[in-house]
């Protein structure tokens, strides 16, 4: 590798990572001139993406694209055990029914990203199921107890005197094991897994390995740019969208976490990007530069005709007399739920005069949020969103809820 394409690889690498362990080691494994085994593990949690998911899969993408080989794990026998990264109570394990289905959904959805021809998919369960109880307890004594009490979560718990199974001890063994069992050069994952990933080093080393390098990516806040993007939170971007609704979502963020998401979730590189930030600080609208990141999105995720026609659906409905250019903007307090339903809000915002008329403009279909039509009266608005809300033809509002 010529020292041009070695520094061209390092900057697409890179690109939107939060920390690479050890440093300076990317280098030293990409100048081996070698295609790297890159390792990614993702639990069958739920049976759909959200772009939040598919962080790290534009990097796996990315290292394909570099000609290196790409392992999208299945964790299927981790899946039974319940990673409990972040949570402060125990995950309840799921059945391996769930698992088989939640992973079928996921072979289906990861090619959006993915070249299905430069993809090794595999199911730790393949070897975990080999195990022999002999084989665990060995396992097992590679790591102690007092580092394990230092991941933050198993710590938080241990000290608030909550329940610590000792399963859930197992999870981040057998994630490092995953790595073992691949011989894997380099792992990927979220900033909430950086001990499990630390724990694949240590395993690797204590199996005669070379330790895998740790590279880990942020967690991609949702639409309201506040929070980790989440289906719960109403702040997310599902990769089974239609095309309309992913197209609207995306024209919906502020301009200021549109840099976080074209850096997160674009795959043209950072020289794309540089020329993206320049014209705007040249004068161009941003929404403009939006433009761009929503139809790369929605192409990714569908096909390039279907990219242009939500363009252009977006284009009928917000700049050909759907609404107006001057909107009246409102800011609106969070309820204690870090939100407001949304017959609250049309009524706290003067777009109707009471929440029983709310309720009724719902029901008869006369309420859309970004151009999109919502009948459900439970809706609800996330704090840290901006969103411009229509009642009938004439009342619109760009509410801020804070």
């Amino acid at each position: 590798m010529s020292k041009k394409d070695l520094e061209e690889a390092l900057a697409i690498i890179t690109q939107g990572v939060d920390e690479l362990i050890p440093e300076g080691a990317l280098r030293e494994r990409l100048a081996e001139g070698r295609p790297l085994r890159v390792k990614a593990g993702f639990d069958p949690t739920a049976p759909d993406l959200h772009l939040g998911h598919t962080v790290l899969i534009n990097k796996m993408r990315q290292f394909q694209d570099l000609g290196h080989e790409v392992i999208f794990l299945i964790g299927d026998f981790t899946g039974m055990i319940g990673d409990p990264s972040g949570k402060n109570a125990t995950r309840p394990p799921m059945t391996p029914e769930q698992v088989a289905e939640n992973a079928r959904t996921y072979k289906e959805q990861i090619f959006r990203i993915l070249d299905p021809e430069r993809t090794r998919i595999e199911f730790n369960s393949r070897w975990m199921n080999a195990m022999s109880a002999a084989d665990m307890v060995k396992l097992a004594s590679r790591h102690t107890v007092a580092r394990m009490l230092e991941r933050d979560d198993f710590h938080k718990r241990y000290r608030g005197g909550q329940a610590i199974a000792i399963h859930e001890f197992l999870y981040p063994l057998v994630q490092g094991y995953d790595s073992v069992a691949l011989e894997a050069d380099i792992e990927l994952g979220g900033t909430d897994q950086k001990f499990n990933l630390l724990v694949g080093r240590q395993l690797q080393e204590a199996y005669g390995q070379k330790p895998q390098l740790v590279l880990t990516m942020p967690l991609l806040e949702g639409t309201d740019g506040v929070q980790k993007m989440s289906k719960s939170l109403g702040n997310y971007v599902g990769i089974t969208d239609s095309p309309e609704q992913m197209f609207g979502k995306i024209m919906s963020i502020s301009d200021e976490l549109m840099w976080r998401w074209f850096e997160l979730l674009s795959l043209k590189g950072p020289a794309a990007l540089a020329g993206y930030r320049e014209e705007v600080d040249a004068g161009a609208n941003p929404r403009d530069v939006k433009i761009r990141l929503a139809e790369e999105l929605v192409a990714r995720f569908h096909d390039d005709a279907a990219a242009r026609n939500a363009h252009q659906a977006f284009v009928d409905r917000f700049r050909k007399g759907a609404m107006p250019e001057e909107i009246e903007r409102c800011e609106l307090a969070a309820d204690e739920q870090g939100g407001l339903g949304l017959p609250l809000a049309l009524k706290a915002s003067g777009l109707t005069e009471s929440t029983s008329e709310a309720m009724r403009m719902l029901k008869q279909g006369a309420v859309r949020i970004d151009g999109e039509r919502i009948q459900d009266r439970d809706h609800r608005l996330a704090a840290g969103s901006e969103q411009v809300v229509q009642v009938g033809k004439r009342r619109f509002r760009r509410l801020r809820i804070s």
